[in-house]
């Protein structure tokens, strides 16, 4: 792993209420386009809050017409050694940036980094830039998806279970399906660091990324999806997050979210 790096924050939250639309009401997402934004970034790097409370406000407003952006916080773990342990980094997820990096044939990883359906790459120091990219991912999904309600069942331990349907009939490659158990949100009191004596709060936090399927072009992928919850986990705060993307990891060709039913918790 490279040596940690940063990038300059100079995008206003101010842009995500003029992208010329209010944010969406849940039904007009429904009929959106969805988009995979990932953001990789870290408690331990002075250059992430403004990243992470971008992505916030992206996730809770929805401001883009005919776009339903689905956000992952992804914590990477090569700042843990500059005085403060990221509760939420993992060192698959900085894998996961590496193989971008690779892929994309960037120097080398850095936070706070953006990667639009595995495909694009953006420094947040543009917001007509990372407009642009957004609108431009927002094609019909070659591979619609769909999550049934997900449910929790059990405390010890707790299991999470969901049906999940992609259909790849118009699919131009195989691909896999990746399924993300996340944190609707986190905070976290930072004692030391870059961002030490701050609060930080994270919206959409991955606890990890899972291949759960392989998706056959032509073909529709139908199952059921569960997994063991950690210990402690909130019912109440999760979403799960399923995507199909080509190997690389390339292009994402389809994404869908969905939140725990209140009724299961």
């Amino acid at each position: 792993m490279n040596r940690a790096e940063r990038r300059p924050i100079l995008l206003p939250l101010v842009m995500l209420t003029c992208l010329s639309a209010p944010g969406q009401s849940p039904a007009a997402a429904n009929t959106s386009t969805p988009v995979l934004i990932e953001l990789f970034t870290s408690e331990g790097c002075s250059s992430c809050p403004p990243a992470d409370a971008w992505l916030q406000q992206l996730d809770s407003s929805q401001p883009i017409p005919g776009v339903q952006a689905i956000v992952l916080s992804e914590h990477v773990d090569y700042w843990n050694h500059d005085g403060w342990k990221d509760p939420f980094s993992s060192s698959l997820l900085t894998e996961r940036q590496s193989e971008y990096v690779r892929v994309m044939g960037l120097g080398s990883p850095y936070t706070p980094q953006l990667i639009v359906d595995g495909r694009t790459e953006l420094q947040l120091t543009s917001a007509d830039q990372v407009e642009q990219a957004i609108v431009k991912a927002a094609k019909p999904a070659q591979v619609p998806i769909t999550v049934g309600t997900v449910s929790v069942e059990g405390s010890s331990p707790a299991v999470l279970r969901a049906h999940v349907t992609a259909d790849g009939s118009a699919a131009k490659h195989s691909a896999d399906i990746f399924a993300v158990i996340a944190l609707n949100h986190a905070e976290s009191q930072v004692l030391h660091g870059e961002n030490g004596g701050r609060r930080l709060s994270h919206v959409a936090v991955a606890q990890d990324i899972v291949r759960i399927g392989k998706l056959e072009k032509g073909k529709t992928f139908d199952g059921d999806y569960q997994a063991r919850l950690k210990p402690g986990m909130d019912p109440g705060n999760l979403r799960l997050v399923i995507f199909v993307q080509e190997s690389g990891p390339g292009e994402v060709l389809g994404a869908a979210q969905q939140k725990v039913s209140p009724s299961a918790e």
